[in-house]
């Protein structure tokens, strides 16, 4: 018998709980070290990142109405899966790495991606009250500012850390109700690591829509996130000068809110695990209540 030749995965996109091809049949292939394919992924068009906020957009209002405690034991769910998964993360991640980076130190970034998880499914019933706050006023009345979700959020994660930037900067946003277009990273890990994401996401009791997951070249996506009208906010890392000119200049034609991260360590729970980071994708509403007789 002949030597069997393995068959390498292609991965699909993650849009509105579903597994699409891109609609332009495009794949990229992700590469070890130069010894050979080790799988392929969607390559994300304009036409799938519009469906990705499409879904984004329907999806949005249910995920934002849901008790803050069920979105924090959603956030629970997913860590228990990732964790549940931490080896083949750890092997999507080492693709493509540089030999000194080392088995260990992928295994740590899932630890680290999976912490992070927890930390803003813990901050997801308590951000509300280190943002909000009760005004003092001249009058029988209390006044409240209270946080409510902007609504769908670009994503646009870094080639590295792969996988613990796509989680630090979609955490954020989805544990305070808004709904998620995340497009990963262009590093070979952080494509593996954004594709299986996906997988993760379609058995974590996350409801359909309400985080997207696209692999793809930002020179391609990063123009069409920042034209796009139903698009309310994008939080991106890893971004070249050139293309957060662009995200920037789309705000000022359309109003979006643009924040662009420059992390100085990922694994810093005082710069990535803090209630705010949430703040730029809130809107703070006050309301006015009569007190006394």
């Amino acid at each position: 018998m002949g030597k069997r030749l393995s068959v390498s995965k292609t991965y699909k996109l993650f849009i509105g709980g579903k597994f699409p091809r891109s609609e332009s049949g495009r794949t990229i292939a992700v590469g070890d070290d130069g010894s050979g394919v080790v799988a392929h992924v969607a390559r994300a068009s304009r036409k799938d990142l519009r469906d990705a906020v499409v879904a984004a957009r329907k999806a949005q209002e249910g995920w934002a109405g849901a008790t803050a405690y069920n979105r924090g034991q959603v956030l629970y769910r997913i860590a228990e899966m990732l964790e549940g998964r931490k080896a083949e993360f750890a092997a999507a991640l080492a693709v493509g790495a540089s030999r000194d980076r080392g088995a260990d130190a992928a295994e740590a970034e899932v630890a680290a991606a999976v912490d992070r998880l927890v930390c803003f499914g813990g901050w997801a019933d308590k951000y509300a009250q280190v943002l909000g706050c009760n005004n003092p006023v001249a009058g029988p009345y209390y006044n409240f500012t209270t946080p409510e979700p902007t609504g769908v959020i670009a994503v646009i994660a870094p080639d590295e850390p792969g996988l613990l930037g796509l989680i630090s900067l979609l955490a954020p946003p989805l544990c305070a109700g808004n709904a998620i277009v995340a497009v990963g990273g262009e590093s070979p890990g952080a494509m593996l690591a954004a594709a299986v994401l996906g997988e993760v996401l379609a058995t974590s009791d996350v409801p359909a829509g309400v985080v997207n997951v696209l692999t793809g070249l930002r020179e391609e996506l990063v123009p069409v996130i920042a034209g796009h009208r139903d698009i309310d906010a994008v939080c991106a890392a890893g971004v070249s000068a050139e293309q957060a000119k662009v995200l920037r200049e789309g705000a000022a034609e359309n109003v979006k809110r643009v924040t662009v991260r420059e992390v100085a360590d990922w694994y810093d729970d005082g710069e990535c695990g803090s209630p705010w980071v949430i703040e730029p994708f809130v809107e703070f509403k006050t309301v006015w209540h009569p007190s006394g007789t």
